[in-house]
């Protein structure tokens, strides 16, 4: 019998839930555990992973992970492989649209070397002309986008020829719609829907983890968990490409230096009039200050942005959970006698 494929579309605890690439028997979908192998080698297994599945127990659909296929790419955060585009959603209003959070989400997206669609949801509660502005201004920044609503029109099925046949994943801040539109995409899945807090006029989670859901034309689409800040580039020359503006000028022009900053060094191509100009001069000074704080953390961990309730942001890096991790009872206790470790032990 030739190998079992297929892809693993959602990750719960220690299951895997994997959609043959074939249907055998009328069954499309066995639950999978990882083989101990895997996870002896350090092998992660990730949603939209293709694998090959062995010793299948089709009365009971069940059946064990014994390989990973080579992944095209992988997305650190949510853990999702082998994707094609993503799919960045934001609402114009309630949240407003906002130039710093959209560029945040862009900056992120674009170190993900995947295509980009740009979405703006909740069209109905804004006026044609502002409709208009964003359209141009996100052709300004370099991004084609789509304008719908998903309260009324069909407009979303315009979205459908650009989905179909690829691993699609959908970012976003909480409460701009993306739950709502997976829904509509594929309406024969249950998928919850959540509301915008009155109090704060942000979203509130309602996707708790990854999984890939079935396009009736074909492809597989996801949601994420929402966030509200996403990550900036680790150093400045990543910075400084994942913006399109600074790409197209660099492509007509060449600057003085060739490791120019773009910010005051003379005979620099890029610095100029154009709009999120203000904006990667914050950030690249943003990188800088970390850099030169704590050079280790400037250049090995990523940055993340906090806001407190009066709306105030701090910058705060992400620190790895294992050197931070929380101390054990045992190791806690590790200067006890041996007649005390012995009460710990039947403790434990």
């Amino acid at each position: 019998m030739s190998d079992l494929v297929g892809l693993v579309r959602a990750v719960q605890a220690n299951y895997y839930r994997v959609r043959l690439r074939e249907s055998i028997n009328g069954i499309e979908e066995l639950l999978c555990v990882r083989r101990a192998r895997l996870k002896k080698m350090g092998q992660q297994v990730c949603v939209g992973d293709w694998v090959v599945v062995s010793h299948p127990d089709w009365q009971g659909h069940r059946g064990a992970i014994a390989e990973i296929l080579p992944r095209r790419n992988q997305l650190p955060r949510p853990a999702i492989a082998n994707v094609d585009q993503v799919l960045l959603l934001f609402a114009l209003a309630d949240p407003p649209a906002d130039a710093h959070q959209i560029t945040r989400f862009l900056l992120t997206a674009e170190g993900l070397n995947v295509e980009i669609h740009v979405v703006f949801t909740k069209a109905d509660l804004v006026s044609p002309q502002e409709q208009q502005q964003w359209r141009d201004r996100l052709h300004q920044w370099g991004y084609h986008c789509h304008v719908l609503s998903l309260t009324q029109g069909s407009d979303w099925q315009h979205l459908h020829p650009q989905l179909a046949d690829k691993i699609t994943v959908v970012c976003g801040p909480s409460g701009v719609g993306k739950s709502s539109l997976i829904r509509h995409l594929t309406p024969r899945e249950d998928i919850r829907v959540g509301a915008v807090s009155d109090h704060w006029h942000r979203g509130r989670h309602t996707t708790r983890h990854v999984e890939l859901f079935p396009l009736p034309a074909g492809g597989w689409i996801a949601d994420t968990p929402g966030f509200n800040q996403p990550e900036l580039p680790q150093d400045v020359q990543q910075l400084a490409v994942a913006f399109p503006e600074i790409r197209q000028r660099l492509s007509k022009g060449q600057c003085l230096f060739d490791n120019c900053r773009h910010d005051q060094e003379p005979g620099c191509c890029v610095r100029g009039d154009w709009e999120r100009y203000p904006l990667y001069i914050e950030y690249l000074h943003e990188l800088e200050t970390i850099a030169s704080s704590e050079p280790s953390l400037g250049k090995m961990l990523p940055v993340k942005a906090k806001s407190d309730r009066q709306g105030q942001q701090r910058l705060e890096p992400l620190l790895d959970p294992k050197k931070y991790r929380r101390r054990s009872r045992r190791q806690q206790h590790q200067h006890l006698n041996p007649m005390a470790e012995e009460v710990l032990d039947s403790e434990l």
